[in-house]
């Protein structure tokens, strides 16, 4: 083929198509419009740039659709765009994104993190912590406090991600109707709790994190972290530079599935090349959430009985 050739391959064939046929399956509750993630056991891979780029969350591959054929297949290029032109009339079966969400122009990240009010109590922000993931008002008064929360819209939470010069560069959104990342944001990481802390607890989201916080009564000398369910480079070398101090621990709280585990191993290994503690807390739920939820629902059960 010439290049011609290839270019319009690379346009006529979205590398959803190649992840398809080879058996992956769409994870909807995990994906976005701008990050459409497909799941093989534990095996990842994010779709982005409408269909045309990916990366391997877990690892460091990526590229576009011919680059994804050889991955997957461990095959050189001639027979990958043989692969990728046999695709050129493949229906995916997944149904077109909608949304009702305004898609005008984007403003600054700051400033639009500063054009939105911090949640109170009564807010869907706050009845959505409190209500749904069972935040208690401690801990969300604390994030208020820490700058770390603000309203989104369509009663949706913004938990922002923050840089090693605490500047806002992005935050998670999550609401009942809605789960996703800033437009335009850089994931780094979310930071809750002790900035001198001498124990990192990592999660994969600000909920999360929020939980373990409170099923721990935010343990002095803590702070913790959400990846935001991603793995950057901004992510990576945040975590590189938290975890040089000295008599650091480094805990591994991510879920308790097979992403989890292997971001766990991600985190031991950097313990290892940083010198400092690690250590493995895995929920005995699926996540950090999911264990406040059912601690809660207990505690409610119990004071239904004493009465």
């Amino acid at each position: 083929m010439n290049r011609e050739e290839l270019e319009a391959l690379r346009v006529k064939v979205s590398c959803e198509a190649v992840l398809e046929r080879a058996g992956y399956q769409l994870d909807v509750k995990e994906s976005t419009r701008r990050a459409i993630k497909y799941r093989d056991g534990g095996k990842i891979i994010i779709v982005t740039h409408e269909g045309r780029g990916w990366f391997d969350p877990l690892g460091d591959e990526k590229g576009d659709v011919f680059a994804l054929v050889m991955f997957l297949d461990r095959s050189s290029f001639p027979p990958a765009a043989e692969a990728v032109a046999a695709l050129v009339r493949f229906r995916l079966s997944r149904p077109e994104w909608s949304s009702s969400r305004s898609s005008g122009p984007a403003e600054g990240i700051v400033e639009r993190w500063r054009n939105r009010r911090t949640p109170s109590p009564g807010t869907n922000a706050w009845r959505y912590l409190q209500c749904e993931r069972s935040i208690p008002s401690a801990i969300v008064r604390q994030a208020i406090g820490e700058g770390v929360l603000r309203e989104g819209p369509f009663g949706s939470m913004w938990a922002a991600h923050i840089d090693s010069s605490r500047r806002v560069v992005g935050w998670e959104e999550r609401g009942p109707e809605w789960r996703g990342f800033s437009t335009g944001g850089s994931k780094v990481l979310f930071r809750f709790g002790a900035s001198d802390a001498d124990r990192l607890c990592v999660t994969e989201a600000a909920i999360d994190a929020m939980s373990l916080a409170a099923l721990e009564g935010s343990r002095e000398g803590t702070l913790y972290l959400s990846t935001g369910g991603g793995w950057s480079p901004a992510t990576d070398s945040a975590l590189c530079e938290l975890a040089v101090r000295p008599g650091l621990t480094l805990v591994a709280a991510t879920d308790a599935n097979c992403q989890g585990d292997v971001y766990a191993e991600r985190l031991r290994a950097l313990a290892e090349v940083s010198g400092c503690d690690w250590q493995r807390l895995r929920p005995p739920a699926d996540d950090w959430n999911e264990v406040l939820k059912a601690k809660e629902k207990r505690a409610g059960k119990g004071k239904w009985r004493r009465r």
